[in-house]
């Protein structure tokens, strides 16, 4: 039996070049930023994790990381690192996970949510990885096997204007794919706006592509429903998040009112969040993030959930190839995620950070069958862009 022998969160920190920045509702993105955790063995085997403070790609993730190095790495030192589902147990529980073993019941820390959930959903990613890597198979073998080869991936982007958003569209149907996502919503001047550009696109790339867009939940309801009947002509995939997180019956009313699919969930945390989404009637689809919401594990709790009302699941993607390659790896095993969110924002975390690399084939994803996540972080690259968070406390 292995032991766990260092406990490691890299504040990776990449400056985006500024003709490669974009503008949204969250503001102008300067940099890319995410959490990477490194479990180490006593048998020289190496975990990799990804943590995230924000769905999107900024945040200071200091706190992140003294959470994992500070509250978590006495907890898993000399812990049998394939015990992965007792381990999610004991650092979701704290003091009182003897009560949950006896019990059954979840008996969670106080700070059950925010870094103490993106810190656990790391930890949990680099223990699938280690396990993988200790049998020699892809996590997905984990899980039961793969139910696919590939999977169909949607360009995530589309910032663009009226008049450039035709051509946006057209540049990714040209990489390969057959589906795209743009942002909406307070990302425009007005909903009048918000429907041109969802028109123009579907105009330029023709009705045989996929498309979805996403206010990152900054309409009213009002707003959301005018936006779904000025669009209703275009056949989206889904609408994602229309209203704020924090109100979901908006979220069901928008849903009540159009046949566009709706689509949230990728800041929620944990499988408890969802099942109020889904016993709520308030989606089609629901999104986590699994650098967020609770890593592989409870992903999968998710997905069973999701599966459970007929809706899908589509792992919102949106950090570098750590979390990509666990999106991946759960898609491969999971009948209900049926489509890949592949980032499109200047990423090097995603594109630069590791030397393997996911073929679109066919606007669809390769399933890799390396062992445990498949991706082995550059060193170099992590020594390069690790911000120094222990002086930012």
């Amino acid at each position: 039996m292995s032991s766990i022998t260092d406990v490691r969160a890299h504040w990776l920190h990449t400056p985006i070049p500024r003709d490669r920045q974009h503008t949204s509702d969250f503001g102008r993105m300067e940099s890319f930023n995410s959490g990477l955790i490194v479990l180490t063995t006593d048998d020289g085997r190496i975990g990799y994790g990804e943590a995230k403070v924000h769905v999107g790609s900024a945040g200071d993730y200091a706190g992140l990381c003294a959470q994992v190095e500070h509250e978590f790495r006495p907890l898993l030192l000399g812990q049998d690192p394939e015990r992965i589902a007792g381990l999610w147990q004991d650092l979701y529980c704290g003091s009182r996970a003897h009560h949950a073993r006896e019990h059954g019941r979840s008996f969670p820390v106080v700070g059950r949510r925010g870094i103490t959930l993106s810190a656990l959903s790391g930890v949990d990613i680099a223990l699938w990885d280690l396990k993988g890597k200790a049998l020699g198979v892809p996590v997905y073998q984990l899980f039961g096997g793969r139910c696919r080869d590939r999977i169909l991936a949607y360009a995530s982007g589309g910032w663009s204007g009226p008049d450039q958003i035709g051509e946006e569209g057209k540049r990714f149907v040209a990489m390969g794919y057959r589906a795209f996502k743009i942002r909406a919503g307070l990302n425009d001047p007005s909903i009048d706006v918000s429907a041109e550009r969802v028109r123009v696109l579907r105009a330029a790339v023709g009705p045989d592509v996929k498309l979805m867009i996403d206010a990152h939940g900054t309409l009213s309801v009002a707003e959301a429903k005018r936006l779904c009947r000025k669009v209703e002509e275009c056949d989206l995939a889904w609408f994602e998040e229309p209203t704020p997180v924090d109100y979901p019956e908006a979220m069901r009313e928008v849903r009540q009112s159009t046949d566009i699919p709706i689509a949230a969930g990728e800041s929620e945390q944990t499988r408890y969040a969802f099942r109020d989404l889904l016993a709520l009637g308030a989606v089609d689809v629901v999104q986590p993030d699994l650098a967020i919401s609770g890593g592989l594990s409870e992903a999968r709790h998710i997905a069973s959930l999701a599966s459970a009302y007929q809706v899908q699941l589509a792992p919102h993607l949106w950090g570098g190839a750590v979390l990509f390659a666990a999106g991946m790896q759960l898609a491969a095993a999971t009948p209900n995620v049926v489509i890949m969110e592949h980032c499109h924002g200047h990423n090097p975390l995603l594109h630069d950070m590791v030397p393997e690399r996911f073929e679109l084939v066919d606007g669809c994803l390769e399933i890799p069958d390396r062992p445990g996540l498949g991706v082995t972080p550059d060193p170099d690259f992590v020594k390069e862009y690790s911000r120094p968070w222990r002086t930012a406390l």
